[in-house]
């Protein structure tokens, strides 16, 4: 306003303030300075202030020092202020050490799948999605049961090496029970397989692998998919019974699950799985495993097809067919 010729009196009219407002801009040199840059406000001093450098040598030696140990040093130190501020300033000065970056594992084609159990409400009931993922090409194999059991997983993964066309040379699960009955490396021991599995593995040629406990994470591939499952196909589907979730999971895995970008490997799980690992399973065995002793059944559901209609057939005596040859 000044550079278009207004004097101080209109400006101070047009700004809504003082002459004397207008006056002190001007002589305190507030209209040269940069209006952009970001203005920066000293903080106020603080009793803790005097501290700090005990606060952050500390620190730098000892950096899960609590907040109470630290107050109470200062205090004999001299600090006579409250523990308030001084947990705000260590909260923002605490050492903070990087965190390990996440380990993948990958696994060469044909090598490894990964298994895994989802539970889902549905409104007939609850069901246990069994996942089965193969580790380098990350084709999916999904079907759902009514129980969580031996039998479920010797069905999921006969019917799943099935749709593979093939076996891979080891699966990995986590601690479930129908697989491992006790896990002792973390204490030098070695790992207890149910016997009966023991024989299914050797049936279809497979090593038995387990993660550690209390790290799943070691079975990222499948953990993931499980998430992938509910927000890409459970969430937002209307569902019939077992037979429409059973043809609907069938459709997804065909035309989406598989046919995806996969966000790690970039690659179409088909694609990859028909180009490099398809080949390298091992053969299916000549039948299925029967076990020793009766298991429960697993109780899944197949897609059926739909039964004939129905043929009604008349029925009349012979002499009204007679009357039918002679035309009358």
């Amino acid at each position: 306003m000044l550079d278009e010729g207004l004097s101080k009196s209109m400006i101070a009219v047009r700004l809504g303030v003082s002459r004397r407002v207008i006056y002190h801009w001007i002589t305190s040199g507030q209209l040269d300075r940069e209006l952009d840059a970001p203005r920066t406000r000293a903080a106020p001093p603080t009793k803790l202030d005097p501290y700090h450098g005990i606060i952050d040598a500390r620190l730098a030696t000892y950096g899960e020092l609590s907040a109470i140990r630290l107050f109470a040093e200062v205090r004999a130190a001299g600090y006579t202020g409250g523990i308030t501020q001084l947990r705000d300033y260590v909260a923002r000065v605490r050492p903070r050490p990087e965190p390990e970056p996440p380990i993948r594992f990958e696994t060469a084609p044909g090598v490894q799948a990964q298994l895994d159990f989802a539970t889902v409400r549905f409104p007939w009931g609850r069901r246990y999605a069994l996942l089965i993922v193969l580790g380098y090409s990350r084709l999916l194999w999904v079907a759902f049961y009514p129980r969580q059991t031996m039998a479920t997983v010797i069905d999921g993964l006969e019917r799943a090496f099935a749709a593979f066309g093939g076996v891979p040379r080891e699966v990995l699960f986590d601690q479930m029970k129908a697989v491992i009955t006790g896990d002792h490396r973390p204490d030098g021991g070695r790992l207890l397989e149910n016997v009966e599995f023991l024989r299914v593995a050797a049936h279809w040629g497979f090593r038995i692998r387990a993660c550690r406990p209390y790290r799943a994470q070691t079975k990222g591939k499948v953990e993931r998919p499980v998430r992938y499952l509910r927000t890409n196909f459970l969430y937002g589907r209307e569902f019939l019974g077992d037979a429409d979730l059973a043809a609907q999971t069938e459709t997804w895995l065909e035309t989406t699950a598989n046919t995806r970008l996969h966000g790690t490997t970039h690659e179409a799980p088909c694609v990859r799985f028909a180009r490099d690992e398809q080949a390298l399973l091992l053969p299916l065995a000549a039948r299925r495993y029967h076990p020793v002793a009766p298991l429960a059944s697993p109780a899944v559901v197949h897609i059926a097809p739909p039964a004939p209609r129905a043929v009604v057939v008349e029925r009349r005596p012979l002499a009204a067919y007679a009357a039918l040859a002679e035309g009358r």
